[in-house]
This record gives C-alpha cells, structure tokens and sequence, in this order.
C-alpha cells in the first residue's frame, strides 16, 4: 500500500468515527430532551398546574388559595409524613405488629383526608368567584390532572 492510500483510509476511518460519535451524541441529546419532558410532565401533577388555562392573575390567586390551605394544613402534612416513617419502622420490626400498623396507617389516612378537605374546600373556594367559562378551564385542568395520576398509577 502505498503512503497515500494509508492516508485515505486513515481520513475515512476517522470521517467515520466521528460520524458514529455524533450520531450516538445526537441520540444521547433526543433520549435526554424526552426524559426532560417525561419529568416535566411528573412535575405537572401538582394542583397548582390546573389551572394552567386560567388568566395569570387567576392562576396567581389559585396558587396562593392552596398555599394558604397547606399552611393551615401543616400539622396534617407533618403527622402524615410521621406517621408514614412509623409505618416503615413498624414494618421493618421483627415481628410485625400488624394491629400497629394499621393504627398508624389509620391515623395517616385521617391526616391525608383533613389536608385533602382543606384543599377541595379552598378550589371551591376560588371557582365560587369565577366566571362559567373559567370555572370551565378550572374543571378541565382538574380532569387532566387525575387522568395523569390515574395513568401514572397505572404504570
């Protein structure tokens, strides 16, 4: 082979490697770019992104209504995250206590319900004081969100 030749086919080894190098860079890119959007579209399953379809203003008050909600629920939030690591613990024990856990897990439930309840009252609420066609996007941003939780419980 002469000196020339080898120059060639070394340019063409690399013109191909660095082919192959960015085609595995642009698919690393695509597969990122859609996971990003995957956990986007996760952290879109909070109340708040129902009321996507509102004025900015109205969303503004919406996210406030169910913060104020969440502060009044505080203690709620509190004992049902307790009350999930008693769970884990009472689990984990050897042996288990089975009459423990699910007076733990009866106790968490009534600490998720009260927060739930401060919650839907506060989205009622806030729908009182909206216009029909408002009231409408509201409702839509809500079916959304429980098709999205029904799905995600699904997978």
């Amino acid at each position: 082979m002469s000196e020339r030749s080898i120059r060639i086919l070394l340019a063409v080894s690399l013109a191909l490697n660095v082919f192959v190098l960015g085609a595995a860079a642009g698919a690393g890119y695509i597969w990122q770019a859609q996971q990003g959007q995957r956990d986007r579209a996760g952290d879109q399953r909070g109340l708040r992104f129902a009321a996507a379809g509102l004025s900015p203003d109205q969303r503004k008050a919406f996210r406030q209504a169910l913060a104020e909600a969440r502060r009044q629920s505080a203690a709620d939030i509190e004992a049902a995250r307790a009350g999930r690591e008693a769970v884990a613990r009472l689990i984990e024990a050897e042996p288990i206590d089975a009459a423990a856990v699910n007076e733990t897990l009866t106790s968490v439930r009534q600490a998720d319900m009260a927060l739930r309840s401060r919650l839907e009252q506060a989205i009622v609420t806030f729908a009182t004081g909206l216009m029909p066609a408002d009231r409408a996007r509201l409702v839509d941003g809500l079916r959304g969100r429980s098709n999205m939780l029904r799905r995600a419980g699904e997978k």
